[in-house]
């Protein structure tokens, strides 16, 4: 029994000093980030071969215009490991809840909504030339997929 405790013990302490980051950083790449995009879309979609050329074209032309995607924003907060022997919750609860920000001035805001009209322009040219590639059946389950996420999807219910 205590050899099983310890081999316990050992492997999560183990597995936590993984999430502390005490691995090698990754560094971004557009390269393997488009080949990964690709793969999943044709994977999930089931697109032929020659679909999978073309979006991968479609993907490497727009790589530059669309950026990293949600998954490339970090959402956590470093250091923040909850539940950890020694660990303050209630400092926790404090360094998270959200700071008051400055308002935006009308330069900020029109620069914002010039941006956020750049970026609904580039994402609409991309789903036009998708739709190209993709049979109607693919494309209307892609678009569905989209909406998920962009209302809530895996992650929860954003707002």
């Amino acid at each position: 029994m205590t050899m099983v405790a310890a081999v316990l013990m050992t492997s999560a302490a183990f597995a936590q000093d993984k999430k502390d980051g005490n691995r090698p950083e990754k560094k971004f790449d557009k390269t393997e980030m488009v080949k990964h995009r690709t793969a999943e879309v044709v994977k999930k979609y089931a697109l032929n071969d020659k679909q999978a050329k073309e979006l991968q074209a479609l993907n490497e032309k727009y790589a530059d215009k669309m950026g990293p995607g949600p998954r490339g924003h970090h959402h956590g907060r470093p250091g923040m490991r909850p539940g950890r022997p020694g660990h303050d919750q209630q400092a926790d609860r404090q360094a998270m809840k959200p700071e008051r920000r400055p308002e935006l001035t009308a330069e900020q805001k029109e620069k914002m909504k010039a941006a956020r009209e750049e970026h609904e322009k580039v994402r609409e040219a991309y789903d036009a030339e998708l739709q190209k590639i993709m049979t109607a059946e693919q494309y209307t389950q892609y678009k569905a997929d989209m909406e998920k996420r962009r209302h809530g999807g895996p992650r929860g219910h954003r707002g």
